[in-house]
């Protein structure tokens, strides 16, 4: 009889006590794009829809451990990165990815949660660019993300198109720049592929909420999924998108927490 697989996917990423990012969104993103999620926790955050309180770092052994445990046993075909604290954290991360030639690597460059709260040290910064955002598939970093990889301030929209192509001599094959923290109504995020220098427009809408917190998170756990489904990869991120703008929309109206909200992860399946 022949046997079923599993699409597979695997985040390495902090843990939200919140339950609306982190890996808890990853995982939740991941299922409803239907695969089977795996996860390697790096950091245990205390956090809801106000902030982050506490973080507990994950010792790097441990982190190298469960990456180990996944690969060695179930494999994966995309992986997703976000929260990497620390320089030494993000050199054992490269360091156990290369020793699997890991597929389709989706860096979602978390240094700023939507609360405004500090997630990645001053000096990772330099390793996070330098031994990190190489190996990507793709990465997406917001506007302020963007800034501090860069260097400089982005206030136009020709600037916005230039920063795309300047953040892929990272050495990243293609580069997904959102566009969320602009503040007008129509909001353009910007693909920007290195292999044929290509650069692509994606539309959108300002949904107006305040339930936005983990959506970096759910953005690209979504593409990476879709590239674990097989689809090219400006085929992934344009499913990718889609399922982001459905789930803030279909979130948008719900009261969770007193501050920042979370996305509505299972729009298509929960009544």
């Amino acid at each position: 009889m022949e046997k079923n697989y599993y699409k597979k996917a695997l985040t390495i990423a902090g843990s939200d006590s919140g339950g609306g990012a982190g890996i808890q969104a990853d995982i939740k993103a991941f299922s409803a794009n239907g695969v089977y999620g795996m996860s390697a926790i790096t950091a245990i955050t205390a956090q809801n829809t106000k902030g982050v309180t506490n973080i507990h770092p994950v010792p790097d052994e441990i982190i190298k451990s469960q990456i180990t445990a996944v690969m060695d046993d179930i494999g994966t075909d995309a992986i997703k990165i976000g929260m990497l604290h620390s320089s030494k954290v993000i050199q054992q991360v490269v360091e156990s990815l290369n020793k699997y030639k890991s597929p389709n690597i989706v860096i979602d460059p978390v240094m700023v949660a939507t609360s405004g709260d500090k997630l990645l040290q001053d000096e990772a910064i330099d390793t996070l660019i330098k031994e990190m955002l190489p190996i990507a598939t793709v990465i997406t970093p917001n506007l302020p993300e963007a800034e501090i990889i860069l260097g400089y301030k982005i206030r136009t929209e020709e600037q916005f198109l230039q920063a795309a192509r300047e953040l892929s001599q990272t050495k990243a094959k293609a580069v997904l720049l959102k566009a969320g923290h602009f503040h007008s109504e129509e909001l353009t995020d910007v693909l920007y592929i290195s292999e044929t220098d290509e650069t692509i427009k994606i539309p959108g809408k300002r949904i107006k909420t305040k339930n936005t917190h983990g959506t970096g998170c759910t953005l690209s756990s979504a593409i990476a999924a879709q590239l674990a489904h097989g689809f090219d990869l400006k085929t992934a991120i344009e499913k990718g998108v889609e399922y982001i703008q459905q789930s803030i929309r279909a979130g948008s109206d719900f009261q969770l927490g007193s501050g920042h909200g979370p996305v509505h992860h299972f729009y298509n399946f929960w009544n």
